[in-house]
């Protein structure tokens, strides 16, 4: 069993900063990409960043420049620091990771979701 299990969300004023975290645990024997997507209702889950396990980043063209990932692999966490925050970035915000359990292959696991509110 894997979990993965985000923390940092909340509300902040337009040019403000948060971090998000996103821990992973249970059966992992490896941990590939890991990535922060977000969604708000009625359209589709965008991809806001990723990075491997060698540590290369990409991001997508709305946040590059303000937000910036990063991963901690001895402890199976994600980071997604955000700056600069507008309006536009609210969103719940979920995290993936593709994990190889002890005799699985890899297989992309979600978090529940955080919410992100940027708002004065």
């Amino acid at each position: 069993q894997v979990q993965l299990v985000e923390s940092g969300g909340g509300l902040v004023q337009p040019g403000g900063s948060l971090t998000l975290s996103c821990a992973a645990s249970g059966s992992i024997f490896s941990i590939s990409t890991m990535g922060w997507h977000r969604q708000v209702p009625g359209k589709e889950r965008e991809l806001v960043a990723d990075i491997t396990s060698g540590g290369s980043a990409g991001y997508g063209d709305s946040v590059k420049g303000r937000f910036t990932i990063s991963r901690d692999n001895a402890k199976s966490t994600v980071y997604l620091q955000m700056h600069s925050l507008k309006p536009e970035d609210t969103a719940v915000y979920y995290c993936n990771a593709y994990i190889r359990g002890p005799i699985n292959a890899y297989r992309n696991y979600w978090g529940q979701g955080t919410q992100v509110t940027v708002s004065s």
